[in-house]
């Protein structure tokens, strides 16, 4: 599978093939319909803007295989916004880096029907074999509706096939289908281009087909009447969140004391088998104290995608993109910010990637500098660590949990940031221009998809434990021999008052005169406002490369000073420099400056990559990093000031 980025190049999945291109509303079916084919998983949603990637697949078909390219939904050619411009440009020859599609499939949702046909109309002017796919037709008729499938076909001059739900059987119909292009009719005469005459063309459209409206559905509009209520929908949208941090912190906790145990276990084993010293040290200190301090925190991420999806699939985050557009407009941008913005809850790169739905390059820009504040599955771990080490697991808030609650408002001081940056940047870009129309999809409420919401959660979890087994393993090598060297003789070490039989005494000795130490305290004088000593200014600066290796860092440390039980050793830490020198290290006010530090920082090398290319220089990416480090050191200094003088 080929993921090309709308701004790169047409490069395919394999050469000589049939290419198919899938064009499409959003919520048609469309991505749907491509995994459908292909067997293959792109991103699936209730709201504009989340196909924001060109995805490609080889699909099977009777007649051998053929690619089938997934483009981002759009509801008219006539573009206003990069990912809609990308659909135009495919479809029109001509753009060598992106290969013209042998044929099109249009996929229409039949109980929107007369909205789809404006696109349609448009598609069937473009000089390409196409076959209109009318999805949810199981659906129009529960809800009372009707449409003549063959009629709408000799109307449009065009072959329609009906696809329910992706069914196997609609879908292997559709593969026969696909094996001959050549036979596909193609209109006698093209739909009009004039709007004007367009709409009098749907209406006969409409009419030949026999169509029926569906019957709006009672059970969506009675739901729809409180979750979209201006006071009981935000009440339920809040509520909904803040459940969901309470479940992340109990649900997942006896799950993470199971890992916890099973590399305890590891260590032991390790302590025990392994007789080479370095060797163990690397086994114990990198790979179980670094990396398996990390992966304890899977059940979370897989907590947090789980309701994610299950969200989407319901087709509640079309409702929680129609409530917060009101909050949006406060902060002078529009809908598709907030599809932005919510895309940077799992990544900040998808989410400054769908900033291509906005029209205005004004709020384009803003939204991109706002995104990586909204807080990311990659603070996940950290924010778990330092709430753990600062809540103690029975507190409690009420009727809830102390720890769920302070997650909670984590997520609600980073998204409230966020927004108020691009309200900052929003200004300093400029007047506003006037507005453009913004289409957001209702769709009735539908049970998901087990599949769906099971592909989703695995997806991320694979990709968590991917970027564990290549970043954060390759960044806690590097560290492991950072904190591990110079190695010092016998002489020094007893010169320096060491026994060199004494493991624990050597290992302490070594870790505080490490290279490690030195980076840390080199950049001591910025960071000793704030609390922090060497060992955290390690972490922070070994985050740039992925948040999570700040946990994986500490996890390695922690487990230099005691392998047997790194977990205590971390919450033991003491003060080793400077007036505090003996004093446990992470107090709370040093947890509250840590976290709202990372709240704010831009502690990832793979977004200001991204934030370049999208800008087209270097420009807004240094300023972003400088801005949010400023509002980072800021926050934490006056958190750990009011936090030190409530908790002294």
């Amino acid at each position: 599978m080929s993921h090309d980025h709308h701004g790169g190049g047409g490069a395919t999945v394999a050469t000589g093939l049939r290419r198919f291109a899938l064009v499409g509303s959003p919520n048609s079916g469309k991505s749907t319909l491509f995994n459908a084919l292909t067997g293959l998983r792109a991103k699936v949603g209730n709201y504009p803007g989340v196909t924001v990637s060109r995805y490609e697949g080889v699909a099977t078909m009777p007649g051998g295989a053929v690619v089938v390219e997934d483009l981002p939904g759009t509801y008219s050619l006539d573009a206003i916004s990069p990912d809609e411009q990308i659909v135009a440009d495919v479809l029109h020859a001509g753009d060598e880096r992106r290969p013209t599609p042998d044929a099109l499939l249009v996929t229409v949702d039949a109980t929107t029907l007369r909205r789809s046909l404006a696109m349609v109309a448009q598609v069937l002017n473009v000089d390409l074999p196409a076959t209109v796919v009318v999805t949810f037709g199981d659906e129009l008729a529960q809800r009372a509706g009707r449409l003549d499938l063959a009629a709408l076909g000799r109307a449009l001059g065009v072959p329609v096939l009906g696809v329910p739900a992706a069914d196997p059987r609609a879908v292997d119909a559709l593969r026969r289908h696909l094996a001959d292009v050549s036979a596909w009719e193609r209109p006698v005469l093209p739909p009009p281009t004039d709007p004007a005459e367009t709409r009098v063309w749907i209406d006969s459209v409409l009419a030949a087909a026999d169509y029926a409206v569906p019957q709006r559905d009672r059970r969506t509009a009675r739901v729809d009447a409180v979750l979209l209520h201006p006071l009981w929908g935000s009440v339920v949208f809040f509520a909904t969140m803040f459940g969901f941090f309470q479940v992340i912190f109990t649900l997942a906790a006896p799950l993470q004391d199971a890992i916890e145990a099973l590399f305890g276990l590891l260590g032991g084993l390790v302590a025990e088998f392994v007789t080479v010293d370095w060797l163990a040290r690397f086994l114990a200190e990198a790979v179980l104290g670094g990396v398996g301090g990390v992966l304890v925190f899977l059940p979370q991420i897989a907590l947090l995608f789980a309701m994610i999806a299950l969200l989407e699939g319901v087709g509640y985050m079309s409702r929680a993109a129609f409530l917060m557009d009101r909050v949006m407009a406060r902060f002078g941008l529009e809908g598709r910010a907030f599809v932005a913005l919510l895309s940077a809850f799992a990544c900040a790169i998808p989410g400054i990637i769908a900033t291509r739905s906005l029209p205005s390059a004004r709020d384009r820009l803003a939204t991109m500098l706002a995104a990586p504040i909204m807080t990311c599955s990659a603070r996940l771990p950290v924010y778990v660590m330092l709430i753990a080490l600062l809540v103690p697991a029975e507190a409690t808030l009420g009727p809830f949990g102390a720890q769920g609650v302070a997650m909670f408002g984590l997520y609600v001081a980073g998204a409230l940031a966020a927004m108020a940056t691009a309200w900052v940047f929003g200004r300093l870009g400029g007047r506003r221009q006037g507005a453009l129309p913004f289409y957001m999809e209702m769709p009735p409420y539908r049970l998901p998809r087990l599949r769906t919401v099971v592909a989703a959660v695995w997806d991320a979890c694979v990709s968590f434990v991917r970027k564990v087994a290549t970043i954060i393993l390759t960044t806690t090598i590097a560290l492991w021999a950072l904190l591990s060297f110079p190695l010092h003789d016998a002489g020094r070490l007893e010169a320096a008052g060491i026994d060199p039989t004494d493991q624990a005494a050597v290992a302490a000795y070594t870790l505080d005169r490490s290279y490690a130490a030195g980076l840390g305290r080199a950049v001591q004088p910025v960071f000793e406002p704030l609390g922090f000593d060497w060992r955290v200014n390690v972490g922070v600066i070994a985050s740039l490369t992925a948040r999570e290796v700040f946990v994986a860092t500490m996890g390695q440390i922690a487990a230099a000073e005691d392998p047997e039980d790194p977990g205590t050793a971390l919450a033991a830490m003491t003060v080793e420099d400077g007036p505090r020198a003996g004093e446990p290290l992470f107090t709370p006010s040093v947890l509250a400056s840590l976290l709202v530090f990372f709240m704010f920082a831009l502690q990832c090398f793979a977004t200001i990559g991204v934030l370049r290319r999208e800008t087209g220089g270097w420009r807004w990416p240094l300023i972003a990093f400088g801005y949010m480090f400023a509002l980072a050191w800021t926050g934490a200094f006056v958190a750990g000031r009011v936090v030190g003088l409530l908790a002294p």
